[in-house]
């Protein structure tokens, strides 16, 4: 006698199951499901570093996936004309997805923490998070790293981080429903970019993947899931400061990947629709 199962997809019956129905009922419909799987419709989130660069991008791939609201949280008062641009294209997609600008400092505890119940009052669920806000400041030597310099960079990729993941988790705690945190590290969290002083942008990634599988371990059996997400050489607004100013860095990055070029920021678009949908349903800790 088989065990009986710990977990059923909403989307049941999926896959050979679904075959195996078919064959002893010939009522049954097959009917392709992969793309319902990863579907993210009526769902809401939050995207912190929404405003420009991968955040955005990975904010309006959520939304051509059906996520009902997508909240771009970031400091800037008024949102970029990119922000703008990108919301009018999300209304013009027809499928009643729409994104909305939150001006906020990731690093104040207690006011992302309050945005994040006045979005769950707003729309009753909270499906996803997406915290992405980060900075980089320019090579300072190691030796002689500011302590004021150093604390800003923590605060901003560590410190904002949790308390993006804290808001979004405290909601999705709430309703009961699970959800999917990802956070935003970086290669530089498991690497060191050779010929780089980047110590505090590194560290602060480096503790977001710890913190991914903490949180990963404490909520799994909420149905809360954590993974983090570490990005290669993509060319970015943030990146841009580089590779503008030192087009050699475009060879020598490009070198250090297999496929000899640098990223897109449109190919961050499939994984982390995967990771916020139920297409991912079982990954949890992972980076």
């Amino acid at each position: 006698m088989s065990s009986p199962a710990q977990s059923i997809s909403p989307l049941a019956p999926l896959g050979v199951t679904a075959a195996l129905e078919a064959a002893k009922d010939p009522n049954f419909k097959p009917k392709p499901k992969i793309f319902d799987e990863f579907a993210l419709s009526n769902r809401v989130g939050i995207v912190s570093g929404g405003n420009r660069g991968l955040g955005l991008e990975m904010a309006l791939a959520l939304c051509e996936a059906g996520a009902r609201a997508v909240y771009c949280f970031d400091l800037p008062a008024s949102p970029s004309d990119e922000w703008m641009k990108t919301r009018d294209y999300v209304q013009n997609l027809g499928n009643g997805s729409k994104l909305e600008y939150v001006s906020i400092d990731v690093r104040d505890q207690k006011a992302v923490w309050d945005k994040g119940k006045e979005i769950g009052d707003k729309e009753q669920r909270m499906d996803f998070c997406i915290a992405a806000a980060g900075i980089l400041k320019s090579h300072t030597d190691c030796l002689t790293y500011p302590s004021e310099q150093f604390k800003e960079v923590l605060d901003v990729n560590t410190n904002g981080v949790l308390y993006t993941a804290q808001a979004a988790g405290q909601q999705m705690r709430r309703f009961g429903d699970g959800g999917s945190i990802i956070l935003i590290a970086s290669m530089s969290g498991s690497i060191t970019n050779k010929d780089h002083a980047w110590v505090s942008y590194n560290t602060s990634k480096s503790a977001v993947l710890q913190l991914a599988r903490s949180m990963a371990c404490e909520l799994g059996k909420e149905n809360i899931r954590v993974n983090s997400l570490s990005p290669g050489h993509i060319y970015t607004s943030m990146t841009a400061a580089y590779l503008d100013t030192q087009p050699h860095l475009l060879d020598k990055w490009s070198s250090l990947n297999p496929m000899g070029r640098i990223g897109r920021p449109d190919e961050m678009r499939g994984v982390v629709v995967w990771l916020a949908s139920d297409a991912s349903s079982f990954c949890t800790g992972s980076e």
